[in-house]
């Protein structure tokens, strides 16, 4: 098979399109054809962090193709089946979360590649109302922001949440979740362009990253924020949150560290919440939100898998407004 490959320098410089062994599943485990793979800011990081002398790796954590062959113990009705990958490996529980949480696509191949082997409890029937590109991107993103909104941030229809920094993959899909649950949704951005998208997409109210936030939500303030920026946004948070309002973080898009006014953390009694990931329970919910409120992730753009270079490199950017996908072999049908 042919296969995105990792290997002997760190960064997008270690990246070669080439072939790669093909391997057949397990007990337990079953053997995807990948129509597509959703390409996301944690490739880059893994890629980044990897040495000289380790072993060659597949990156990629999201994908969408057909199961091509089950090994033993797994169930005939999977073969044939379209299916989305759930990214999360070793987490079933939504309330027993493991120490080690593991993801495809490192310590283990990921998704830029023609085949890949998963457990098979990984591999989850397609959403029929899916392109094969939208249920690629649709794993670490989706399953990002449906544990955020919901099983951490508590949000609730008619309640109002801010999402700071929408353009990323796990924005954008909050931004139709928080929508599609009956919520008010604010949003902000350096980019006219991108509130204008945002907008489009149902955003109640826009504004510009910069200034002060408390002026512009005196008269509505919020529930709950959704945080992937850190120290540059951090501050604004506490102007803008009813009491007992909810941050929930999950990313540090400019730096890891945050000063917290305690005062006003304890007086209005504030929550401020970490996540990351999810639950097989919670991307089995998700996916069925999904198709209930007839939900796509936007997908902004998609290239070859031969091109994973320039993808990268178009990621790195930022200019995108929504996900980025790879579309496996010799299909033509990216943008």
């Amino acid at each position: 098979m042919k296969a995105v490959l990792h290997r002997e320098k760190s960064g997008v410089d270690g990246l070669v399109y080439s072939a790669a062994e093909d391997k057949h599943p397990g007990f337990g485990e079953v053997k995807v054809k990948l129509i597509a793979a959703g390409l996301n800011h944690r490739d880059l990081f893994v890629i980044n962090d990897r040495n000289a002398g380790d072993r060659p790796l597949i990156p990629g954590s999201d994908g969408a193709g057909i199961v091509t062959e089950i090994g033993e113990g797994v169930s005939p009705g999977l073969l044939n089946l379209e299916v989305a990958l759930n990214p999360t490996l070793n987490w079933k529980k939504t309330d027993s979360l493991p120490e080690d949480l593991q993801i495809i696509g490192s310590p283990s191949d990921g998704t830029f590649a023609d085949f890949i082997i998963v457990p098979a409890e990984n591999a989850v029937a397609k959403p029929s109302h899916l392109t094969w590109e939208e249920a690629a991107v649709l794993g670490l993103s989706a399953l990002t922001a449906y544990r955020a909104l919901f099983t951490r941030g508590g949000l609730k229809a008619g309640q109002h949440v801010v999402i700071p920094g929408i353009g990323g993959g796990v924005a954008t899909i909050a931004l139709q979740m928080a929508k599609a649950a009956g919520a008010r949704v604010s949003v902000s951005s350096r980019s006219e362009h991108k509130l204008e998208l945002a907008r489009r997409l149902g955003a109640d109210f826009c504004f510009e990253s910069g200034g002060s936030w408390k002026a512009l939500f005196e008269e509505t303030k919020a529930d709950l924020v959704l945080d992937s920026i850190g120290p540059a946004t951090f501050p604004n948070y506490f102007d803008i949150l009813k009491p007992d309002g909810r941050i929930v973080s999950f990313g540090a898009s400019s730096g890891d560290s945050v000063e917290l006014p305690l005062r006003a953390l304890f007086f209005p009694q504030l929550s401020v919440i970490g996540t990351s990931m999810g639950s097989s329970e919670e991307f089995h919910a998700m996916l069925r939100f999904v198709a209930e409120h007839n939900l796509k992730p936007v997908v902004h753009k998609v290239f070859p898998m031969r091109d994973a270079v320039e993808a990268f490199a178009y990621m790195k950017e930022g200019r995108q407004f929504g996900n980025l996908a790879l579309m496996s072999g010799d299909k033509k049908v990216w943008n």
